[in-house]
This record gives C-alpha cells, sequence and structure tokens, in this order.
C-alpha cells in the first residue's frame, strides 16, 4: 500500500467505502486507486492541479480551514493574470490580487510578492494555496491591510501554467532548466517594475513583502539578500537553502556578507516556517544557525507534519496580519 493510502471496505451490497470521523479541518485532495490505476471521483465535480497531478478535492469545515472558504463578506473577482514584460525571451504570466475597493478608489496599496514550488506556476497559490479566500478574509476581519498580491510564474523555461502560453499544453516537468540558474532572482526586478508600473503600489520597502514555499522560500532567500533594501518583510515557507555545488550563478555567492548587510539596513520581519518531518528540515535547522551566530533576528514556526500545502496555507495565514504595521 502507498503511503497515505486506506484500504475501502466493499459491504454486502456492494458499496466500497472508507469512514473516518476525527479530519481535522483542512482542505484535502484523494484519489482512488483501482486495480493499480489511479483514478479520481466521479461523484465530485471539485477538482484541483498540484503540478502534475490531478485530485478530487474537498474542504472540511472548521477553524482551521474558515479562512480558505469563500465567505459572505466581499464582492468576487479582484484577480486577474497578465502578461509580463520579457525575460529570457519568454511572457511569464503573473496572477494579481487586488483588495476590495480597488477598482473604485486612488489609493495606493502594499505589495507583497508571492511565489510558488518547484513545478509549480502562476496559479498554484491561487488554486492549492487559497490565496484569494485567505486574503478577502483576512481584510474582512481587520486581521490583515488591503494589499496587492503578485504570484508570477517562476519558471523561466516556462512562460505560463499549461495552456496559457504559445508552449500550449505541455507535459509539466518538476526540474525545469532554470532551477537554480540564478535568473529569477536576477529577473525579478521587472516583475516589480511591471507591478509598480501598472498597479497604484506604494513603491518603498515599508511597503513591500516577499515570501515563497520551497522553490519559492529559496527564490524569496536570494532575492531579498541580493536586494538588501527592497523588502522590509521576508517569509519563507519550507525553503531549500542552498543551490547545488556546480551552480555559480553571481546571485548564489557571498550569501553571508549579504546577509549581514541585509541585517545592516535594518528589516521590519524575517519569517521562517517549517514541518517537523519535511525533508527540508535539516537545511532550514543548518540555516538558522547561522543567522543565530549573526545575530540575524526571525521569526520561526515550527508546525506538524511536513512539505504540505496544509503547511503552507497556515503559513500564509499567520504572516499575512503581520505584514506593513
Amino acid at each position: 500500500m502507498e503511503p497515505g493510502s486506506v484500504d475501502l471496505q466493499k459491504d454486502k451490497d456492494g458499496i466500497w467505502s472508507f469512514s473516518k470521523n476525527d479530519f481535522a479541518p483542512d482542505l484535502y485532495t484523494y484519489s482512488f486507486i483501482v486495480d493499480g490505476v489511479k483514478a479520481n471521483d466521479p461523484n465530485n465535480s471539485y477538482q484541483v492541479r498540484d503540478v502534475a497531478s490531478v485530485m478530487s478535492m474537498v474542504l472540511v469545515d472548521g477553524k482551521q480551514s474558515e479562512n480558505y472558504k469563500v465567505q459572505n463578506v466581499l464582492s468576487r473577482h479582484r484577480f486577474q493574470k497578465v502578461v509580463q514584460i520579457k525575460w529570457t525571451e519568454r511572457r511569464p504570466k503573473i496572477m494579481i490580487y487586488t483588495p476590495p475597493g480597488y477598482e473604485n478608489s486612488k489609493e495606493k496599496y502594499p505589495v507583497l510578492y508571492l511565489l510558488h514550488g518547484m513545478g509549480g506556476d502562476e496559479e498554484a497559490w491561487m488554486t492549492l494555496g487559497r490565496a484569494s479566500q485567505i486574503l478577502d478574509n483576512l481584510i474582512a476581519q481587520g486581521k490583515a491591510k488591503p494589499m496587492i498580491v503578485v504570484m508570477p510564474n517562476g519558471h523561466t523555461s516556462n512562460s505560463a501554467a499549461p495552456g496559457e502560453s504559445s508552449k500550449g499544453f505541455y507535459k509539466i516537468d518538476m526540474r525545469t532548466p532554470d532551477i537554480f540558474s540564478g535568473d529569477m532572482e536576477t529577473y525579478f526586478k521587472e516583475i516589480m517594475n511591471f507591478t509598480e508600473a501598472n498597479y497604484r503600489t506604494k513603491a518603498d520597502a515599508k511597503n513591500r513583502a516577499i515570501a515563497g514555499l520551497s522553490m519559492g522560500g529559496f527564490h524569496s532567500l536570494y532575492i531579498s539578500a541580493n536586494q538588501s533594501k527592497t523588502f522590509d518583510y521576508v517569509g519563507l515557507f519550507s525553503p531549500a537553502i542552498l543551490p547545488p555545488d556546480e551552480k555559480k550563478s553571481p546571485v548564489y555567492q557571498n550569501l553571508d556578507s549579504k546577509l549581514k548587510t541585509q541585517q545592516n539596513n535594518t528589516y521590519k520581519l524575517y519569517w521562517i516556517g517549517i514541518g517537523k518531518t519535511d525533508f527540508l528540515y535539516k537545511n532550514v535547522s543548518d540555516y538558522r544557525q547561522k543567522l543565530d551566530k549573526m545575530n540575524f533576528k526571525y521569526q520561526y514556526v515550527e508546525s506538524e507534519g511536513g512539505h504540505t500545502w496544509s503547511n503552507w496555507r497556515t503559513y500564509l495565514n499567520e504572516f499575512v496580519p503581520q505584514l506593513f504595521k
């Protein structure tokens, strides 16, 4: 039996079932395995894609998951997919969330740049991450300041999610050539320039945040270290820390001195979250030891579980209320 799988039980009428009454409130994905073939639930029309896997989805109601739902508090549609200016001869797409009232005001807003993980794309935080629901609810509850959230495609060798670019419905590859190339970190200023030229933003460090999960946490670490006066708020969710030894991009070199400069330039929040069974736990522990020796201040959250969307949704829910204070 595969890890995380359970056996269905067949009753006298030939109905297969599984019962469990202690699911924690959260968003769950699942599939059936029938004679070794994975299949989605034909009685559940709600499905979601995670990298190359499409799964059935169910949300268990409760306190932990209340911000993952669409509440009857705000008007819908405040996000759009836009084409960004060229980088590396591609035109990456960006999902942009704007807060309630944006269309009818002249107000300027702070910006959170929110980055996905390896194999993901600009749709990941909006679907599995429930980013728009979390932002809508936190803002309505008065727990978070209204903000713009920019979610770009972080794979510079893919311009967009499958079917959303001239590349067509391509087969998704977790390890694209751009990973650890330094391209995302090098060209990230283009995303910022596009956002600040086309949206009403407060364009200074105290009104900019950057955060990401896994590979996106890796990008957030190095983008903020290389642009040390750009972001007052940094969030690393289950982040990768060091590139492979053979990757020699300048953006990865002299990290200690860049962190020292970032420290000297001051910032308001450096936030790290990791699950106790995450395969990157040791890497994050080693990184924290480095920060501790430098007296580099950070906020640390250690949760149950591993490298999962359940944790990343929780981290976003905890990180966002601390921004732009």
